[in-house]
């Protein structure tokens, strides 16, 4: 690979972190040095954070979906299951109290 290919690699690597200002910066100096204009440098700048930005999505969903299917063979819960069952228990509690607190009804009993 040529050296102007690579220094180019080499900044798309870098401007994956870069803010949108340093990203016209970069842009600004790769235009001057590669003989391309800035709104196409700025273009591949773009193009090759948002490829590595959903890169790293799938790899996150896909590591998540791992995680999962391993605690399901385990036979664990996630922590949103768990706080799922903490809130059913609490509206279980919460109505067995309230009828628990409820006055009785009057018995009819019998006058002889």
């Amino acid at each position: 690979m040529d050296e102007p290919v690579r220094r180019l690699l080499l900044a798309l690597v870098g401007a994956v972190a870069l803010t949108a200002e340093r990203a016209d910066e970069l842009a600004d100096a790769l235009a001057a040095k590669g003989g391309m204009s800035r709104d196409e440098v700025r273009r591949w700048i773009d193009e090759a954070t948002m490829r590595w930005r959903g890169d790293a999505m799938r790899v996150g969903e896909k590591a998540g979906a791992t995680a999962n299917g391993v605690l399901r063979e385990l036979g664990l819960v996630t922590r949103d299951e768990w706080d799922e069952l903490e809130l059913r228990v609490a509206q279980l509690e919460h109505r067995i109290r309230l009828v628990e607190t409820q006055p009785q009804p009057l018995r009819n009993i019998p006058t002889d």
